[in-house]
């Protein structure tokens, strides 16, 4: 099987995001400095922030170390009476207004966000967008955090169940959606009456720096609020041995999860974790082939594939399998790797070589072991950081990029006969985040729908997540959720109380 490929000529990129970034209104998103309880601290010693397109620095940020953590640590504490005591719908105009800004500053965040993680510039702005909406949700749930009054079982007594906010919390958030992770758990912590501690990746400060100020200028607190960017390992440690840190929330791979659940055993926390996927795709022979290419390069292909959710083992079954990866190489093949500046660009880089490397590496293992390679043309002149978009077919259960979770945009497509196979085929994962099915029987929706061992299932559709779902996934992919009601729940901690001797 022979497939075509489309040619696009890349400009020069040097420079690209340094000059957008010298346009941008808000020169102090660029100032670099740390929020430690209301103060902007510029730090003696700085980190470079990269632009993962071409390597170069575009900007400098504070290292913060473990002493500012502790202070940090202890403005939160000192904040947490006041600001749990504040009424829900005082918290919720806050965060209102703190949506209101990030909408109205999408455009400069936007262009932050490409230029430190790589992603395209119109999905930087959905995720702008996307960030406020757990902002706006969490303002009014916020206000639904109810108790219950139980049947009492003792005379003359009366039974409440009261929620109350667990205390000050910490977030840990990822680079691969380095604002709406923030917001998606801050949002909750905020609403609950938790003040939070937010450490970011490494790779991606700048935004979540931008945001610290939207913050701030939202009427947030002094210490309700934090933003510190460093070193994870040094900033971490204070976060999991102080008692004063109540709650914890991790978005990452889950070998760190593991990590930080182990360290936080030794306070007891609330531990929430949002961790790796290993999603599958389940296409049978029912449904239409332009409908199921359609939704397989949505789940594939959405943030160049650097997203927990993406599709990583893509089944067909065998009545269309040979359409479908007819069509589905001919779709990649039309998709145009660049600057995620560039205005036509769909895949940008990699935020970090080491995720390049292993998609590369997935590559090479599969066609060693009899894969079929089609790969979108790439510009020789883009950095190391970038990856074609990949369809490998054929793919079998021993090669690599079957077992393990593929972060870039590299679709693996299995051949499948029966329900019964497909399902047992795509449960036989420690992952548990999301899955997908594309099928026109209802019955067979509905049956699959239970029998997947995943968090989260989309029908017949890619795009399933938003604030008011339960967000977080089954066996090793994770504890809790986020978003939603539930996510509020991370946050809060029950207390039952009995009152006795009413009799008059």
């Amino acid at each position: 099987m022979v497939f075509q490929t489309v040619r696009h000529k890349s400009p020069p990129l040097a420079g690209l995001a340094a000059r957008h970034l010298q346009d941008l209104r808000r020169r102090d998103f660029v100032a670099g400095a740390a929020l430690i309880d209301g103060r902007w601290i510029a730090g003696e010693q700085r980190d470079a922030v990269v632009d993962p397109a071409t390597g170069e620095e575009i900007a400098e940020v504070a290292r913060c170390g473990a002493a500012d953590m502790n202070l940090a640590i202890a403005a939160a504490e000192r904040a947490f009476a006041g600001w749990r005591e504040l009424l829900p719908a005082k918290r919720g105009a806050i965060l209102k207004s703190w949506a209101s800004l990030l909408l109205d500053h999408s455009d400069e965040l936007a262009v932050l966000v490409t230029s430190e993680q790589g992603k395209p510039l119109g999905e930087a702005r959905y995720e702008i967008a996307y960030a406020a909406g757990f902002l706006e949700w969490f303002a009014a749930e916020g206000e639904r955090a109810y108790g219950e009054t139980i049947p009492s079982h003792k005379p003359a007594s009366l039974l409440q169940v009261r929620i109350q906010p667990v205390g000050a919390a910490a977030a840990i958030t990822p680079w691969n959606f380095p604002v709406a992770m923030i917001t998606r758990k801050a949002g909750a912590a905020l609403a609950a009456g938790c003040p939070i501690i937010v450490k970011p990746a490494p790779e991606t400060p700048l935004s979540a720096l931008a945001v610290a100020r939207l913050a701030e200028e939202a009427g947030i607190p002094p210490g309700v609020f934090q933003v510190l960017v460093g070193n994870p390992i040094e900033l971490s440690a204070p976060l999991l041995r102080d008692t004063r840190i109540r709650a914890l929330s991790f978005t990452g791979s889950t070998e760190v999860g593991r990590l930080l659940l182990k360290g936080a055993a030794e306070t007891i926390k609330k531990v929430s974790l949002e961790l790796g996927g290993h999603a599958p795709l389940l296409i049978f022979d029912d449904v239409d082939l332009d409908k199921a290419v359609k939704g397989a390069m949505a789940a594939k292909f959405a943030t160049s594939g650097q997203d927990c959710l993406a599709a990583n083992r893509i089944y067909v079954q065998r009545g269309i399998y040979d359409a479908f990866v007819d069509a589905f190489a001919a779709a990649i093949t039309q998709l145009k790797v660049g600057h995620g500046l560039e205005p036509a660009t769909d895949i940008g880089p990699m935020t970090k070589l080491s995720v390049a490397n292993k998609c590369m590496s997935q590559i090479d293992d599969a066609v060693r072991r009899g894969a079929r390679a089609s790969s979108a043309y790439q510009d020789g002149s883009l950095g190391s950081n970038f990856v074609p978009p990949t369809l490998l077919s054929d793919v079998t259960e021993d090669m690599l990029i079957a077992r393990e979770e593929t972060f870039g945009p590299v679709a693996a497509v299995l051949p499948f006969d029966s329900e019964e196979e497909v399902v047992a085929r795509a449960n036989a994962s420690e992952m548990g985040l999301a899955g997908y099915v594309y099928t026109d029987s209802l019955r067979r929706a509905l049956r699959l729908s239970e029998r997947l061992e995943y968090g989260m299932v989309g029908i017949n559709t890619a795009s399933f997540t938003g604030p008011p779902i339960p967000f977080g996934g089954w066996k090793q992919s994770g504890l809790g959720r986020e978003g939603s009601r539930h996510g509020l729940a991370e946050y809060m901690e029950l207390k039952y109380v009995c009152f006795g001797d009413l009799a008059a």
